[in-house]
């Protein structure tokens, strides 16, 4: 036993499924986490698979309600949540380069931040719409593959958008924005909007998520106040996903693209590739 930390001791039990050449890829790799509260999973997946460079940005602090699902402890409420995820991965590889922004993404910084990585995950609050349009179109500008993904109940939806898919979230977005106005609503409305976009998973998630997203939605309509409720099981599940996909990328393999997706639901105990039309 040693207290030294020593990189190819961390990664000596991925062997066998992480060859050498992608292992190395892996460590070379810088990850732009963009949204460190459901981002913090991956985050922390991605540290204990052998990533080693890591751009971390979002303006918010840990709440006691973020427990339930995102990396942080109880000694961690009131903090920045960058500053506490860089700890956290810290904690696991003492080497790590780690960039903490304790920032909201927005036209200023987004694309100086994007250019200095390799590979985008994008977890921004989607309330945040200019952020995540704004993450989106610069990836795409700069050439940066981009994976999104979101946390479904018991389960979780993964979109890995290379750079050049025809299919984006913006895109969609215009379109769902230009539904809602067709039909005398107010575009400028985020929740009509994203009705809009779920609409077109609608058939594909589990009852029970569509019955919690028409909930929060009808809520924000009117102005309440609506946290969305998210489960461990979900964020569990999505840095898994996530990161078999980033692996895949890495290793050269085929990776389910836009205009398609991945969603995996436990409460189905199923795995759907969903396209986008």
């Amino acid at each position: 036993m040693t207290g030294t930390f020593d990189y190819p001791t961390l990664v000596t039990r991925n062997r066998g499924y992480v060859s050498e050449q992608v292992q190395d890829r892996i460590a070379d790799t810088t990850l732009l986490i963009a949204g460190c509260g459901m981002g913090s999973a991956p985050a922390v997946c991605a540290a204990r698979t052998g990533f080693r460079r890591f751009i971390l940005v979002d303006g918010d602090v840990v709440d006691a309600h973020n427990l339930n699902r995102q990396f942080y402890s109880h000694a961690d409420i009131g903090l920045s949540k960058v500053e506490c995820l860089k700890r956290h991965i810290l904690d696991i590889n003492p080497e790590a380069e780690v960039e903490a922004i304790h920032a909201n993404l927005d036209a200023g910084n987004t694309p100086e931040i994007v250019g200095r990585c390799d590979i985008v995950f994008d977890t921004v609050d989607t309330v945040d719409l200019p952020a995540v349009i704004g993450l989106h179109n610069e990836a795409a500008t700069q050439g940066k593959p981009l994976f999104t993904a979101i946390n479904v109940g018991f389960g979780a939806l993964v979109w890995y958008l290379p750079p050049d898919a025809k299919v984006t979230w913006p895109s969609l977005l215009e379109e769902d924005a230009r539904k809602v106005r067709e039909a005398g609503g107010n575009p400028d409305i985020y929740s009509e909007v994203y009705i809009s976009f779920i609409g077109r998973l609608a058939n594909s998630l589990d009852r029970e998520v569509i019955d919690v997203v028409d909930s929060i939605l009808e809520r924000m309509k009117v102005g309440l106040p609506c946290p969305a409720p998210q489960l461990a099981v979900g964020s569990f599940s999505t840095s898994a996903l996530a990161m078999t996909m980033i692996h895949d990328l890495l290793a050269g393999y085929p990776v389910i693209s836009s205009p398609s997706m991945v969603i995996q639901s436990y409460r189905a105990m199923e795995t759907k590739v969903v396209t986008l039309k």
